[in-house]
């Protein structure tokens, strides 16, 4: 029987200087994984490494060398890679007749999207050798949905579930899953700006569940899909969104 653990497995997560990433890095580690924590700001994906146990580096989604060079160096120091989640992203609003509009589309199809298609290609011939290949895409909500001035990052993360279902029926053969996960409000950095008082509101008002998620709800799902036990999952897009896309009033 397949095992529900990730003991022994090597892990790399994206983005993991905070937040989701972090959160998905520590369960990680928790559960015997060696585990890469990468992110564009070293100092922080450090941080986050010596709290678990883990090792950093920095990279940069959307700068082609970065992946290249990094995901070689974290397989050379691993000895392999069995679990690839793609956690970075960026987001980011404006209305689309802004003067601004198409250098903050490139900027976030570069990172959220065309960057979790670069790591792909760059871990691929890593996962390939291993004997429980996985590959979990974080999305968004806003990839089944949307939000007024969040054009780019919809299309960006809609491009992601898009490339889950493409790449599942493509390395379905080799026996490598491919999925997605789509967390709906979560308290990370990228709402940390947004008033206690408007979350709370919103929440509320559009959640199954009457309030924001934690971070690390959203990680036990990714690692979950990560697990040996779970090699007939793939090609699916996961909402863990406290019931956003479920409730119409």
């Amino acid at each position: 029987m397949a095992s529900q653990s990730v003991s022994g497995l090597k892990a790399v997560v994206t983005g993991a200087g905070s937040g989701m990433g972090a959160a998905t890095a520590r369960l990680l580690a928790e559960g015997g994984a060696t585990v890469a924590v990468t992110d564009v700001n070293l100092a922080s994906a450090e941080a986050v490494a010596s709290a678990i146990g883990a090792r950093a580096f920095h990279l940069d989604v959307g700068d082609p060398a970065s992946v290249t060079n990094t995901l070689a160096e974290i397989a050379e120091w691993a000895g392999g890679l069995d679990i690839l989640v793609n956690n970075a992203g960026i987001s980011g609003f404006l209305p689309i007749d802004h003067d601004d509009y198409e250098a903050l589309w490139e900027r976030i199809v570069r990172i959220n999207a065309t960057g979790e298609m670069r790591v792909i290609r760059a871990a691929l011939p890593h996962l390939r050798r291993s004997a429980s290949p996985r590959i979990v895409n974080i999305a968004s909500t806003e990839a089944l949905g949307a939000t007024a001035l969040d054009s780019a990052y919809c299309a960006a993360k809609a491009a992601v579930t898009g490339l889950t279902r493409g790449l599942a029926v493509e390395l379905g053969k080799e026996g490598i899953t491919v999925n997605c996960i789509c967390p709906g409000p979560i308290d990370t950095g990228m709402t940390a700006d947004v008033p206690e008082a408007d979350k709370q509101l919103y929440a509320k008002r559009r959640t199954a569940l009457r309030r924001y998620g934690r971070p690390e709800e959203v990680a036990h799902m990714t690692v979950a899909l990560c697990q040996p036990g779970a090699s007939f999952i793939t090609g699916a897009t996961i909402p863990v969104d406290g019931g956003l896309m479920a409730r119409n009033a």
